[in-house]
C-alpha cells in the first residue's frame, strides 16, 4: 500500500519556483532544495522527478501564474492604452524596488537554459506566444473601442510589445538609470497609438 505524502505538493512546489526564481537552474543545489523546500531527497524525487522534472514544473505553474496576472492587469483596465502602461510602469517599478532583482522567471530560463536545452526553448517560447496572444487580444479590444487605430496589425503590434517587454525585463538585470528605463517604456507605449 502506498503511504500518502506527509507534506503539502503545491507549498513544496512553490517553494522550489521561488528558489529557481531567485537562483536560476544551475546555481540551486539539491541541498538549497531540500532546505527551502522542507523535505528530503526520496520525497523530491517521488512527488516531482529529478532536479531538471522539478524545475520544468515550478516554470509551468509561474508561466501559468504570469499569464493570468498579465491577463487580469489588462483585462481590469477600460483604456488599452492606460492598461499597457499600467503593465509597463508596473514592471519597472517592482524591479527597481525590489531587491535582489529577479525579474521574470520565464525570461531568466530562456536567457539561462533555452540556448542549450530544447525542451526549454519550447517551453519559453510556448509562454511567449501566449502573452503575444493576450496583448494581441488587447489590441483587438482597443481596435473595436475605437482607442486603437482601425487597420493596426494587432498580430504584429502584440509580438512588438512582448519582444519590447522581453528586452526591457533582460536589461534591468544591469539596474540601468532610471531615466533610461522610462524613456524608452514612453516610446514603446507610443506604438500602441502610432501602428
Amino acid at each position: 500500500m502506498v503511504r500518502p505524502r506527509e507534506f503539502d505538493e503545491e507549498k513544496a512546489l512553490d517553494a522550489a519556483m521561488q528558489l529557481f526564481w531567485e537562483k536560476g537552474f544551475e546555481a540551486t543545489s539539491l541541498s538549497d532544495l531540500t532546505s527551502r523546500m522542507g523535505i528530503q531527497r526520496p520525497s523530491i524525487y517521488a512527488a516531482f522527478g529529478d532536479k531538471k522534472e522539478l524545475f520544468e514544473a515550478a516554470l509551468r505553474k509561474y508561466t501559468r501564474f504570469h499569464a493570468s496576472f498579465v491577463r487580469a492587469r489588462l483585462q481590469n483596465n477600460s483604456s488599452v492604452i492606460e492598461g499597457f502602461r499600467a503593465y509597463f510602469e508596473g514592471i519597472v517599478a517592482e524591479e527597481y524596488k525590489e531587491s535582489p532583482n529577479r525579474g521574470c522567471f520565464c525570461i531568466n530560463t530562456m536567457v539561462e537554459l533555452a540556448p542549450h536545452d530544447e525542451k526549454f526553448e519550447i517551453l519559453t517560447r510556448e509562454h511567449q506566444m501566449y502573452l503575444s496572444a493576450i496583448f494581441q487580444e488587447t489590441i483587438e479590444r482597443g481596435i473595436r473601442s475605437g482607442e486603437l487605430k482601425t487597420g493596426t496589425n494587432a498580430k504584429a503590434l502584440a509580438q512588438t510589445l512582448v519582444l519590447s517587454l522581453i528586452g526591457l525585463t533582460v536589461m534591468m538585470k544591469s539596474r540601468p538609470e532610471r531615466s533610461f528605463v522610462d524613456n524608452s517604456v514612453e516610446v514603446i507605449l507610443t506604438l500602441l497609438v502610432t501602428s
